[in-house]
């Protein structure tokens, strides 16, 4: 058997790691989440949830990764408890599931680059979105968006996803603050920033049923807990690296580019008009290509911040959309012997297939992406809590405290078993109750399609 591949830099791990964290769920599904939930009052419990929640729980799967070198099912065996295998599968299963109707949005976006570079974006963004959002040329968008995907994942971890992810992030959040910069010009900034910005506690408190699985999910999703990502990027990492300030590193910069896409996403749809709340997932996709077709210079300049704000967003997709992916290949390679490319394709073709409804219904869509934040993320969360907190316990603190001067100990250990155990039990059990027994409200079992 060849020798496991690693990362060539701790940089690049820490890189690709947050290039996993920020990807569409910062920059597309965190605007319209925050939008649609209170606003300020939100991204208060959001934030919340990233440092009670996010922080202890990325650890948590970190410390299973690199202790077990190995992939997210295998690692169990490997830590002599084959009989929770069941916690990496429920991850790779929610990777592979998120990546099929993810790829979907990452081939609107790759339409949009295109259509805000020809103006046919903003010249009339709900008819363009209309015709790239569902059927035949979000088909062909998907195949593109998932083979760019594939094909920088069978190059390897270091020659492939390491390389690309040096790229990915950094021009994410230099382009983001020029943008940041850009949006803070346009009128009606300051009324995006009190709705963004102030927040009402009334509102979280009246709200709390709603507004805290959908907080305590979004911090999930945007760090990339539950996917089996951060185990299977641990797992290619050396022995003297810190987890605890790597795990820092990672959830503060993911916060950062989350508050950073707000800066530019509110004041572009407020400058539009849009009211809060409305828009959904086409917000993004709707709003601000009208905001960017009224600006001065012919057309010049709305289309110059087009393309840019555009690449953002699509660099952002690629980059996590390498990782889910990478989960699923990393599992057949250790367990299997598969070869990474023809893992990469066949895996990749196999993601493409499923995306298929949602590229051709968003209504799909709109149901992928609920039953995978809204089941398979926190049960996932749930059960990784409880093995590293109540099965693991110690082994998890060696593991943190190796390559580490920082105090990671006991007290961490017992807020996964204390604290975060509870906080995600009830998460789990509001997401049930909007599954099954809200189906008004909520995305039900059964798929709207075919209600």
């Amino acid at each position: 058997m060849s020798q496991r591949e690693t990362w060539a830099t701790r940089t690049g791990f820490i890189l690709a790691a947050v290039g996993s964290a920020v990807g569409l769920g910062n920059i597309w599904r965190f605007p319209f989440q925050t939008s649609a939930n209170g606003g300020a009052a939100f991204l208060v419990v959001y934030l919340a949830a990233v440092l009670l929640i996010g922080i202890p729980v990325i650890l948590a799967e970190f410390s299973i990764g690199r202790r077990a070198n190995v992939d997210a099912i295998k690692a169990f065996r490997t830590l002599d408890r084959p009989s929770w295998r069941f916690v990496g599968a429920i991850g790779i299963l929610a990777s592979f599931w998120t990546l099929s109707y993810y790829s979907v949005v990452g081939g609107w976006v790759t339409r949009y680059v295109a259509g805000s570079v020809t103006g046919n974006a903003l010249a009339a963004p709900e008819g363009y979105f209309g015709a790239v959002s569902a059927g035949l040329p979000a088909v062909l968008a998907h195949a593109v968006f998932i083979a760019i995907t594939i094909g920088i994942v069978a190059f390897g971890i270091e020659r492939g996803i390491e390389l690309a992810t040096k790229f990915m992030v950094p021009s994410i959040v230099v382009l983001l603050i020029a943008l940041a910069v850009f949006a803070a010009t346009l009128p009606g900034a300051g009324e995006g920033y009190a709705f963004f910005l102030s927040p009402d506690f009334s509102v979280i408190v009246e709200d709390a049923a709603t507004i805290l699985p959908a907080a305590f999910g979004q911090a999930l999703f945007s760090l990339s807990l539950g996917f089996s990502v951060m185990i299977t990027y641990a797992s290619y990492l050396g022995r003297d690296d810190s987890l605890f300030a790597d795990g820092l590193a990672i959830a503060v910069t993911n916060t950062f580019v989350g508050v950073l896409a707000g800066l530019v996403v509110m004041p572009l749809l407020f400058a539009q008009g849009v009211p809060p709340g409305e828009g959904g997932a086409g917000a993004v996709f709707i709003a601000i290509p009208t905001a960017l077709a009224e600006l001065p210079g012919g057309g010049i300049l709305g289309r110059a911040i087009g393309v840019v704000f555009f690449a953002v967003v699509f660099i952002a997709a690629l980059s996590s959309a390498i990782s889910l992916l990478e989960a699923v290949v990393a599992y057949a390679v250790d367990t299997f012997g598969v070869a990474r490319a023809p893992a990469a394709v066949g895996l990749g073709v196999a993601g493409f297939l499923l995306g298929i409804p949602s590229a051709l219904d968003t209504a799909w869509l709109d149901w992928f992406d609920g039953i995978g934040v809204t089941l398979f993320l926190p049960i996932a969360v749930l059960a990784v809590v409880v093995f590293v907190g109540w099965v693991m316990g110690d082994e998890a603190i060696d593991e943190l405290r190796r390559g580490s001067s920082l105090g990671v100990g006991p007290a961490w250990l017992w807020s996964l078993r204390t604290f975060v155990l509870v906080v995600v039990l009830v998460v789990v059990a509001l997401n049930f109750n909007d599954l099954f027994l809200t189906p008004e409200t909520g995305y039900y079992i059964v798929p709207g399609p075919l209600r």
